[in-house]
């Protein structure tokens, strides 16, 4: 199984998950099913199908999360020193070259990746133009409107 990179962050909020999906969502339905049960006539019961539907998604979610946790490799950006380049977990300040506008990335993992929280996934186009750049090189991104050029100012790990 091939490795899944998690920053540290990240990993933390699937534990955190993983927990709360077996300490409280998962008593939850069991209780849930164990009313509708008491309800009498299981065939034509609404409330026993969707709370075993839910059971299904939170049994399907745990193994996910499960699975992702044993082949994740956890990287903490703070502990990097990749001298000034730009790698997984790094957060990297852009400049658009057409426009001027100013953004801030950090590169994440797949499940992690938030474009609101400026969080983008390793596997992204514009995540991909970036690896390896340093500050003042230019990254070419091909977007659906065209190719935009994005200058790189500074390379962060934290």
């Amino acid at each position: 199984m091939a490795t899944i990179p998690l920053t540290k962050r990240g990993a933390e909020k699937l534990k955190e998950e993983l927990h709360r999906l077996k300490t409280v969502e998962r008593h939850a339905v069991i209780q849930a099913i164990a009313e509708a049960r008491a309800q009498g006539d299981l065939s034509e019961n609404a409330e026993y199908e969707a709370a075993k539907d839910k059971q299904g998604f939170i049994e399907g979610r745990i193994l996910e999360i499960e699975g992702k946790m044993a082949a994740a490799q956890v990287i903490d950006p703070a502990a990097l020193d990749a001298g000034g380049r730009v790698v997984f977990g790094a957060t990297v300040d852009l400049e658009e070259e057409s426009s001027g506008q100013e953004v801030t990335y950090q590169i994440v993992g797949d499940d992690e990746a938030d474009l609101k929280q400026g969080l983008i996934s390793i596997s992204s186009p514009i995540a991909r133009s970036m690896i390896g750049k340093e500050a003042g090189d230019v990254a070419e991104v091909q977007a659906p409107g065209g190719v935009k050029r994005y200058e790189i100012v500074e390379v962060r790990y934290i």
